[in-house]
């Protein structure tokens, strides 16, 4: 009974956590279709953006990071976009592709940036999957969705599981104990 009880307890937790976490943002996300991507142009800005980071307890410092821009063409429409990484990254900076850690090494930074900007023009002409916002009057591109249909699918299916699992063994557990009850009230009338 303990155990059927602690499953049930766990899987309403699970519910509760994944709910928060992963159900919410993903209700409240933007729903995204696929399309394909080609790029255009890729631009790394002249101006440099804040940002403020930390190294420790007494360490604490302001910094910049480069902008990069990755315009894309979307088969679906043929407009020209702005491509971020995901959805966090276009909340955070609209202007940018993504925006890196913040930390002291400017060059580190501009190579990251580099390197993303020779990966994408490498690409120059390939398509690409990409998911773009239908209902959004601009162009809203991103990369990579944070959440799709299988990572929600795995959240109601593990805690309905498990909780599903607490309900049968409780419920196995009263049955033995009832069928136990009823045994005992046939065989003393068999014994005499």
């Amino acid at each position: 009974m303990l155990l059927g009880f602690a499953m049930m307890g766990f899987s309403v937790l699970m519910f509760f956590l994944l709910g928060i976490t992963i159900l919410k943002p993903f209700m409240l996300s933007t729903q995204r279709e696929e399309s394909n991507c080609t790029t255009i142009r890729t631009h790394i800005m002249d101006d440099w953006l804040d940002c403020v980071f930390t190294c420790g307890v007494d360490c604490r410092g302001q910094g910049k990071y480069p902008c990069l821009q990755v315009f894309v063409n979307l088969t679906h429409s043929g407009q020209k976009a702005l491509l971020h990484y995901n959805e966090e990254a276009a909340q955070i900076n609209s202007e940018c592709f993504y925006t890196p850690k913040c930390h002291r090494d400017g060059n580190d930074l501009l190579n990251s940036a580099r390197d993303i900007k020779e990966f994408f023009d490498h690409k120059n002409g390939t398509p690409f999957l990409c998911f773009y916002s239908p209902d959004s009057q601009s162009e809203d591109v991103v990369l990579t969705k944070k959440y799709d249909q299988m990572v929600i699918f795995h959240c109601l299916f593990w805690p309905s599981l498990t909780l599903v699992g607490g309900v049968l063994i409780i419920g196995m557990v009263r049955l033995t104990q009832h069928l136990s009850l009823l045994c005992e009230k046939i065989q003393p009338c068999s014994q005499r």
